[in-house]
Protein backbone atom coordinates (compact mmCIF):
# COMPACT_ATOMS: atom_id res chain seq x y z
CA UNK A 1 0.00 0.00 0.00
CA UNK A 2 1.73 3.60 -0.85
CA UNK A 3 1.76 6.03 1.89
CA UNK A 4 -0.72 8.55 2.36
CA UNK A 5 0.24 11.95 1.22
CA UNK A 6 -0.75 15.29 3.48
CA UNK A 7 -0.91 18.59 1.50
CA UNK A 8 -0.92 21.84 2.35
CA UNK A 9 -2.87 24.59 -0.21
CA UNK A 10 -1.60 27.68 -0.88
CA UNK A 11 -4.75 29.83 -2.60
CA UNK A 12 -2.72 32.89 -4.17
CA UNK A 13 -4.63 36.07 -4.80
CA UNK A 14 -1.72 38.81 -6.45
CA UNK A 15 0.81 36.95 -4.62
CA UNK A 16 -0.90 36.73 -1.59
CA UNK A 17 -2.40 33.71 0.30
CA UNK A 18 -5.67 34.03 1.25
CA UNK A 19 -8.40 31.74 2.05
CA UNK A 20 -12.24 31.69 2.71
CA UNK A 21 -14.97 29.92 3.01
CA UNK A 22 -17.02 27.69 -0.11
CA UNK A 23 -14.88 30.19 -2.06
CA UNK A 24 -15.59 33.30 -0.74
CA UNK A 25 -15.53 35.60 2.03
CA UNK A 26 -11.37 35.78 1.11
CA UNK A 27 -8.85 36.73 3.92
CA UNK A 28 -5.05 37.76 3.77
CA UNK A 29 -3.05 35.23 5.07
CA UNK A 30 0.30 35.36 4.33
CA UNK A 31 3.59 35.71 2.17
CA UNK A 32 3.44 31.95 -0.21
CA UNK A 33 7.36 31.81 -0.16
CA UNK A 34 7.43 32.07 3.91
CA UNK A 35 4.29 30.03 4.41
CA UNK A 36 5.67 27.50 1.82
CA UNK A 37 9.00 26.95 4.07
CA UNK A 38 7.22 26.79 6.96
CA UNK A 39 4.94 23.77 5.87
CA UNK A 40 8.32 21.98 4.26
CA UNK A 41 10.00 22.24 7.93
CA UNK A 42 6.83 20.56 9.16
CA UNK A 43 7.22 17.75 7.12
CA UNK A 44 4.60 18.25 4.49
CA UNK A 45 4.45 15.21 1.63
CA UNK A 46 3.73 18.32 -1.15
CA UNK A 47 2.42 21.51 -1.45
CA UNK A 48 -0.76 22.64 -3.67
CA UNK A 49 -0.10 25.93 -4.83
CA UNK A 50 -3.51 27.73 -6.28
CA UNK A 51 -3.50 30.66 -8.97
CA UNK A 52 -7.49 31.58 -7.52
CA UNK A 53 -7.90 34.70 -9.69
CA UNK A 54 -5.89 33.84 -12.76
CA UNK A 55 -8.68 32.23 -14.39
CA UNK A 56 -11.07 35.06 -13.55
CA UNK A 57 -9.20 37.91 -14.45
CA UNK A 58 -7.77 36.23 -17.89
CA UNK A 59 -3.98 35.76 -17.10
CA UNK A 60 -1.29 33.94 -16.70
CA UNK A 61 -0.41 32.45 -13.54
CA UNK A 62 2.32 34.24 -11.35
CA UNK A 63 5.51 32.68 -12.38
CA UNK A 64 8.02 35.12 -10.52
CA UNK A 65 6.01 33.57 -7.00
CA UNK A 66 6.07 30.26 -8.17
CA UNK A 67 9.77 30.37 -8.96
CA UNK A 68 10.28 32.30 -5.47
CA UNK A 69 8.67 28.99 -3.75
CA UNK A 70 10.33 26.74 -5.32
CA UNK A 71 14.08 27.86 -4.44
CA UNK A 72 12.85 27.75 -0.95
CA UNK A 73 10.67 24.76 -0.90
CA UNK A 74 12.26 20.96 -2.13
CA UNK A 75 8.87 18.81 -1.63
CA UNK A 76 6.68 18.20 -5.22
CA UNK A 77 4.98 21.51 -5.79
CA UNK A 78 1.55 21.60 -7.64
CA UNK A 79 0.51 24.65 -9.27
CA UNK A 80 -3.14 25.87 -10.74
CA UNK A 81 -4.94 28.53 -12.27
CA UNK A 82 -4.55 30.39 -15.55
CA UNK A 83 -3.37 27.46 -17.30
CA UNK A 84 -4.65 27.91 -20.74
CA UNK A 85 -2.13 26.30 -23.00
CA UNK A 86 0.76 23.97 -22.92
CA UNK A 87 3.35 26.46 -23.34
CA UNK A 88 1.47 27.62 -19.99
CA UNK A 89 2.51 24.39 -18.43
CA UNK A 90 5.98 24.80 -19.87
CA UNK A 91 6.24 28.13 -18.28
CA UNK A 92 4.86 26.27 -14.50
CA UNK A 93 7.13 23.23 -14.66
CA UNK A 94 10.27 25.03 -16.26
CA UNK A 95 9.69 27.46 -13.16
CA UNK A 96 10.10 24.86 -10.52
CA UNK A 97 6.48 23.14 -10.52
CA UNK A 98 6.49 18.98 -10.28
CA UNK A 99 2.70 19.19 -11.67
CA UNK A 100 0.90 21.49 -13.07
CA UNK A 101 -3.47 21.44 -12.22
CA UNK A 102 -5.85 22.29 -14.88
CA UNK A 103 -9.27 22.78 -14.01
CA UNK A 104 -11.60 25.69 -16.06
CA UNK A 105 -9.12 25.39 -19.48
CA UNK A 106 -9.52 21.56 -19.48
CA UNK A 107 -13.83 21.95 -19.80
CA UNK A 108 -13.02 24.31 -22.50
CA UNK A 109 -10.99 22.14 -24.50
CA UNK A 110 -10.17 18.57 -22.92
CA UNK A 111 -7.94 18.04 -26.00
CA UNK A 112 -5.61 20.02 -23.44
CA UNK A 113 -5.24 17.15 -20.81
CA UNK A 114 -3.67 15.27 -23.49
CA UNK A 115 -1.38 17.71 -25.35
CA UNK A 116 0.03 18.08 -21.69
CA UNK A 117 0.03 14.67 -21.20
CA UNK A 118 1.81 13.64 -24.31
CA UNK A 119 4.40 16.37 -24.17
CA UNK A 120 5.58 15.95 -20.53
CA UNK A 121 3.80 13.02 -19.31
CA UNK A 122 0.78 11.97 -17.71
CA UNK A 123 2.55 12.01 -14.14
CA UNK A 124 3.02 16.06 -14.92
CA UNK A 125 -0.92 16.45 -15.47
CA UNK A 126 -3.12 16.98 -12.76
CA UNK A 127 -7.46 17.19 -13.91
CA UNK A 128 -8.34 19.71 -11.29
CA UNK A 129 -12.29 19.80 -10.66
CA UNK A 130 -14.24 22.15 -8.13
CA UNK A 131 -17.91 20.48 -7.72
CA UNK A 132 -21.20 21.14 -5.51
CA UNK A 133 -23.81 18.35 -5.33
CA UNK A 134 -27.17 18.86 -6.46
CA UNK A 135 -30.45 17.90 -4.44
CA UNK A 136 -32.75 18.12 -7.36
CA UNK A 137 -30.86 16.36 -10.32
CA UNK A 138 -28.56 14.34 -6.90
CA UNK A 139 -24.97 14.80 -8.59
CA UNK A 140 -22.31 16.23 -8.51
CA UNK A 141 -22.14 19.21 -10.89
CA UNK A 142 -18.60 20.68 -12.25
CA UNK A 143 -17.85 24.64 -11.73
CA UNK A 144 -15.54 26.47 -13.50
CA UNK A 145 -14.22 30.16 -13.23
CA UNK A 146 -12.82 29.74 -9.69
CA UNK A 147 -16.19 28.41 -9.01
CA UNK A 148 -18.07 31.18 -10.08
CA UNK A 149 -19.71 29.31 -13.05
CA UNK A 150 -22.04 25.91 -13.21
CA UNK A 151 -21.50 23.54 -15.92
CA UNK A 152 -23.75 20.38 -17.23
CA UNK A 153 -20.82 18.53 -16.86
CA UNK A 154 -21.30 15.52 -13.67
CA UNK A 155 -18.13 15.05 -12.16
CA UNK A 156 -18.14 11.03 -11.92
CA UNK A 157 -18.22 11.61 -15.75
CA UNK A 158 -15.71 14.09 -16.04
CA UNK A 159 -13.27 12.45 -13.93
CA UNK A 160 -13.35 9.53 -15.86
CA UNK A 161 -12.92 11.28 -19.17
CA UNK A 162 -10.34 13.01 -17.77
CA UNK A 163 -8.31 10.45 -17.14
CA UNK A 164 -9.28 8.65 -20.35
CA UNK A 165 -7.84 11.99 -22.02
CA UNK A 166 -4.42 11.26 -19.94
CA UNK A 167 -4.65 12.63 -16.39
CA UNK A 168 -2.55 11.26 -14.10
CA UNK A 169 -4.23 12.32 -11.01
CA UNK A 170 -6.99 14.09 -9.66
CA UNK A 171 -7.43 16.90 -7.37
CA UNK A 172 -11.35 16.91 -6.30
CA UNK A 173 -12.71 19.86 -4.05
CA UNK A 174 -16.19 19.47 -2.68
CA UNK A 175 -16.99 23.30 -2.80
CA UNK A 176 -20.09 22.84 -0.15
CA UNK A 177 -17.23 21.67 2.49
CA UNK A 178 -14.90 24.06 1.80
CA UNK A 179 -13.85 25.92 4.43
CA UNK A 180 -16.24 24.49 6.59
CA UNK A 181 -14.24 22.03 9.25
CA UNK A 182 -16.94 20.03 8.91
CA UNK A 183 -15.25 16.73 7.62
CA UNK A 184 -14.54 15.26 4.26
CA UNK A 185 -16.87 14.26 2.20
CA UNK A 186 -16.99 10.80 1.55
CA UNK A 187 -19.47 9.89 -0.56
CA UNK A 188 -18.03 12.26 -3.52
CA UNK A 189 -14.55 10.64 -3.02
CA UNK A 190 -15.97 7.08 -2.70
CA UNK A 191 -17.88 7.73 -5.80
CA UNK A 192 -14.69 8.98 -7.77
CA UNK A 193 -12.09 5.98 -6.53
CA UNK A 194 -14.60 3.17 -7.62
CA UNK A 195 -14.93 5.17 -10.96
CA UNK A 196 -10.85 6.20 -11.93
CA UNK A 197 -7.69 3.97 -11.53
CA UNK A 198 -5.42 7.47 -10.93
CA UNK A 199 -4.37 8.77 -7.70
CA UNK A 200 -6.93 11.14 -6.24
CA UNK A 201 -6.51 14.17 -3.55
CA UNK A 202 -9.41 14.92 -1.50
CA UNK A 203 -9.97 18.63 -0.78
CA UNK A 204 -12.47 20.52 0.86
CA UNK A 205 -13.95 19.95 4.74
CA UNK A 206 -10.79 19.20 6.88
CA UNK A 207 -11.48 20.37 10.62
CA UNK A 208 -9.55 18.09 13.06
CA UNK A 209 -6.66 15.43 12.68
CA UNK A 210 -9.41 12.46 12.40
CA UNK A 211 -10.92 13.82 9.41
CA UNK A 212 -7.89 12.76 7.69
CA UNK A 213 -7.84 9.43 9.27
CA UNK A 214 -11.50 9.26 7.91
CA UNK A 215 -10.83 10.01 4.06
CA UNK A 216 -8.06 7.84 3.76
CA UNK A 217 -9.41 4.78 5.55
CA UNK A 218 -13.08 5.61 4.52
CA UNK A 219 -13.02 6.61 1.20
CA UNK A 220 -9.51 5.07 -0.55
CA UNK A 221 -8.17 8.90 -1.74
CA UNK A 222 -3.95 8.99 -1.92
CA UNK A 223 -4.14 12.46 -0.46
CA UNK A 224 -5.84 14.93 1.58
CA UNK A 225 -5.18 18.63 0.88
CA UNK A 226 -6.46 21.30 3.71
CA UNK A 227 -5.43 25.13 3.72
CA UNK A 228 -7.36 27.23 6.98
CA UNK A 229 -6.69 24.62 9.54
CA UNK A 230 -3.01 24.97 9.10
CA UNK A 231 -3.21 28.31 7.66
CA UNK A 232 -4.30 29.02 11.29
CA UNK A 233 -1.78 26.78 13.36
CA UNK A 234 -5.46 24.98 14.83
CA UNK A 235 -3.63 22.09 13.27
CA UNK A 236 0.20 21.26 11.98
CA UNK A 237 1.61 18.12 9.64
CA UNK A 238 3.19 16.85 12.82
CA UNK A 239 -0.16 16.64 14.94
CA UNK A 240 -2.32 14.71 11.79
CA UNK A 241 0.58 12.12 10.85
CA UNK A 242 0.72 11.24 14.46
CA UNK A 243 -3.34 10.97 14.11
CA UNK A 244 -2.85 8.94 11.02
CA UNK A 245 -0.09 6.48 12.26
CA UNK A 246 -2.42 5.59 15.40
CA UNK A 247 -5.24 5.28 13.37
CA UNK A 248 -3.08 2.74 11.27
CA UNK A 249 -2.72 4.74 7.91
CA UNK A 250 0.36 4.42 6.47
CA UNK A 251 2.18 8.10 5.97
CA UNK A 252 5.10 9.32 4.53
Amino acid sequence: MLAKRLIPCLDVDHGRVKKGVRFVHLRDVGDPVKIAAAYQQQGADELVFLDITATHEGRSAIVETIEATASQVFMPLTVGGGIHDVSDMQRLLKAGADKVAVNSAAVSNPDLITAGAEKFGRQCIVLAIDTKFNPISRQYEVYVNGGRTPTPLNAIDWAKQGVSRGAGELLVTSMDKDGTKSGFDLDLYRQLSAAVNVPIVASGGAGAAEDFSDVFTNANVDGALAASVFHYGELTITEVKRQLLKDGVIVR
